[in-house]
């Protein structure tokens, strides 16, 4: 058996509760979510809340014999955002444990983002921001240029919703929970580029206007006007999930 446990060295104090993969797998919390292969638990210390998700199978396919992990891309994608300057939540601790080379288990713990809400609940609750015009127009430039720095270094986050950024009170824009995204070249980066924005625009179709959607591609773009391989790729976008709604 060989394991693999970090705890950020700026988080020396939480070492009682998140200092090994043992006393993570040992938590109670507040369950948040469940599937086949993890569960995320929300757990509060000193007064500070934070994410725990605990992996009990590598993935799906291949994964569950070769390659890296689901928890294990799930932490180096984060820890690849802090290193181009988007920002995510804050990384706790992580780690994995393996049994005669195959993944048996892992977990990664962030802290949480003060007074934020994900795009997808603030839509759904009829939030009165998404009528604000500054509002949105801050959230779009921060969007894009997360957007932009991803796909420039070859990748894609292949579930980038609403659901998945996070905005806090003071209007910063936040990218989590990435544990498909990967790195991509030529027609292959391509197609995953127009499902990036695709995902965006699902929900952005119903609660903005053409307008609003439309600079929030111009930004991402860093263009003023469209050009002619722009309406291409916008055609391609809106027709992504045709058939599939």
């Amino acid at each position: 058996m060989r394991s693999h446990w970090v705890l950020e060295p700026a988080c020396g104090r939480l070492a009682e509760p998140f200092g090994s993969l043992d006393r993570v797998f040992a938590l109670e919390g507040e369950p948040l979510t469940r599937d086949p292969l993890s569960e995320v638990i929300r757990v509060e210390h000193e007064g500070v809340r934070y994410y725990v998700k605990r992996y009990q199978g590598a993935g799906k396919g291949l994964r569950r014999f070769l390659g890296r992990s689901r928890v294990e891309a799930e932490w180096q994608n984060l820890q690849l955002f802090q290193r181009w300057g988007i920002p995510t939540a804050p990384i706790v601790a992580y780690g994995a444990e393996r049994r005669a080379g195959r993944f048996a288990r892992g977990a990664l713990v962030t802290r949480e983002i003060e007074t934020s809400e994900d795009l997808a609940h603030i839509a759904r609750s009829g939030d009165s921001r998404l009528d604000d015009a500054r509002w949105v127009q801050q959230v779009s430039l921060q969007l894009a240029a997360a957007t932009r720095t991803l796909h420039s270094h070859g990748f894609a986050h292949n579930d980038l919703k609403w659901r998945n950024l996070l905005v806090d009170a003071e209007t910063r824009l936040f990218l989590i929970d990435c544990p498909t995204g990967t790195f991509w070249r030529g027609p292959f980066l391509t197609r995953r580029v127009i499902k990036d924005l695709a995902c965006l625009d699902k929900l952005a179709k119903r609660h903005l206007s053409r307008t609003q959607r439309l600079r929030f591609y111009l930004q991402y773009s860093e263009r003023r006007r469209l050009q002619a391989q722009d309406k291409g790729r916008i055609a391609a976008v809106l027709r992504y999930f045709e058939g599939r709604e």
